[in-house]
């Protein structure tokens, strides 16, 4: 093996060399040459660059912003440059700009490496992107009963606090089973909900995807295929999915068949709405259970972190735990559970939507330029290049934030008091100045399922536990890796149930 591994060294370092000359004679450098660089633009010494921005994404990116703010600047990784813009005319312009002059699907591809982590025909054929826009975004409040009730059962099992002593548990991990159970309770319903293997493999595509991609994206785009195809564990994962999925979707073809497309007792979830829409080809049960799994990994990771986010943030500022109590406990008394009373709750919606504000990874808008195109401050952007939109630096600038690195619980609440314009600074609503979900027509497809179903856990939180961090510790750092940001995934938060706990 020794042996094999030397002799293959000089056909290795051959095409480094050739790699590395044509790089040199068709360099991004010499395209991007205009637009300048934060770190090294060099041949050889922006992967020196590339390196650092592994560890210090988010300093390169903050750096960049500041001094090229309402312009663009670039910043080196290690199979590309990556284009940064920032202010409102530029952000403006990607929202207005053609998908065949600045395409989502292909930067989403990019930064996700679908073809390798979920699938081709996910970036061929993104049908399923609609169904999260359209018919979940309406369903929610027609299946928010069956949401509280499983948040309710799944906290009960997996949080089993007593309300004589404290417990210790890792939350990223708890939180993980609790958002997969309560996701797919409106996605494929019970029993399968709540099924062992089914919710371990959506937990674990959910990170193979997150790690397979970050790994993947780690290397240059020719070594790319040989990479995806070790690490890739997709093949396996859509068969677990479809032994699973298969006797739902064949029920409901033999239904459809017999009865027309509104049958009588036609389930209300994501398998009938996906076959309400798919046609030929795309009814085929292996092609239903990808999309079923890429949904999942979609709402399962950011739904994760932000209310792991949330978990550290109420344990951190323990002075916002009774002013949000107050507000639940009236409003519940009041309408009880439901998607209208939850509408309600500013100071909930607030402190979610600040602790996102701060736990936001540094690039969104990501977008690949088809062909060259023009800004409207005249910079230009070559095709092939990617682009996006320096989200954590905007959420940080003391120009649009007062006190923007501070942790502020109530700062949008008291927006939407003091101004005219209170909905704009709800959670789930879009804002220039606010890029959680985005912006425009490629603006997250099921942030109002999401922003739902984190308020939703949150109330119940408050209702029914204490929570404090081990030995009243700080808040645990978040991770970066590049651009991209992450909980803690090991440290733990102590839970006791209340005395006057209420899941009415």
């Amino acid at each position: 093996m020794m042996a094999e591994t030397f002799a293959a060294l000089p056909v290795f370092t051959a095409s480094l060399a050739l790699y590395l000359a044509w790089k040199c004679f068709n360099s991004e450098t010499r395209k991007l040459r205009h637009i300048p660089t934060v770190g090294s633009s060099g041949i050889i010494s922006s992967y020196f660059s590339a390196l650092r921005f592994l560890r210090h994404g988010r300093e390169f990116i903050h750096e960049g912003h500041t001094k090229y703010y309402g312009t663009a600047f670039k910043v080196p990784t290690m199979s590309k440059y990556l284009v940064l813009v920032s202010g409102s005319q530029m952000l403006e312009d990607i929202k207005q700009a053609k998908d065949d002059h600045l395409s989502f699907e292909d930067a989403a591809a990019e930064t996700v490496q679908t073809d390798y982590t979920l699938g081709r025909q996910i970036r061929m054929d993104p049908y399923h992107v609609g169904i999260v826009r359209t018919p979940l975004t309406r369903n929610i409040a027609a299946r928010f009963s069956d949401i509280k009730d499983e948040i309710v059962t799944a906290f009960s099992e997996i949080i089993p606090a007593k309300e004589d002593e404290w417990i210790t548990l890792p939350v990223l991990p708890a939180m993980l089973k609790i958002v997969c159970r309560t996701s797919n309770r409106v996605f494929v319903g019970l029993p399968l909900c709540r099924d062992p293997d089914y919710r371990q493999l959506n937990e674990q595509f959910t990170i193979n995807v997150v790690i397979g991609a970050r790994i993947i994206n780690m290397f240059p785009k020719f070594l790319r295929p040989i990479v995806g195809r070790i690490l890739t564990r997709v093949p396996a994962s859509i068969k677990r999915a479809v032994e699973h999925l298969r006797p739902l979707i064949e029920e409901q073809l033999v239904q459809e068949e017999k009865y027309g497309k509104n049958w009588p007792d036609k389930p209300n979830n994501l398998i009938s709405w996906m076959l309400d829409e798919a046609k030929g080809p795309q009814r085929d049960v292996e092609d239903l259970a990808v999309r079923v799994l890429t949904i999942n990994f979609a709402a399962i990771h950011t739904t994760t972190n932000a209310i792991t986010n949330v978990l550290f943030n109420l344990a951190a500022y323990p002075e916002y735990v009774t002013p949000m109590r107050e507000e639940v406990q009236a409003i519940i008394d009041a309408e009880g559970w439901s998607k209208s009373s939850m509408a309600k709750m500013h100071k909930v919606d607030s402190f979610v939507k600040e602790t996102q504000r701060l736990g936001l990874g540094a690039v969104a808008m990501s977008r690949k330029a088809v062909k060259d195109f023009t800004f409207s401050n005249g910079i230009t952007v070559p095709a092939g290049t990617y682009l996006g939109v320096s989200t954590y630096a905007t959420h940080m600038d003391g120009k649009i934030y007062e006190d923007a690195h501070e942790f502020r619980g109530f700062r949008f609440a008291e927006m939407r008091d003091e101004g005219s314009e209170a909905l704009k600074h709800q959670f789930a609503s879009l804002n220039p100045n606010y890029l959680a979900f985005g912006a425009g027509r490629h603006a997250c497809p099921g942030r109002s399922f999401a922003a739902n179903e984190v308020k939703a856990m949150l109330v119940y939180i408050l209702l029914n536990y204490d929570v404090k961090f081990p030995n009243d510790g700080p808040r645990p750092d978040d991770m970066w890796i590049q651009a991209t940001i992450a909980p803690n995934r090991t440290a733990a938060v102590m839970f006791k149930k209340r005395k006057t706990a209420c899941v009415a």
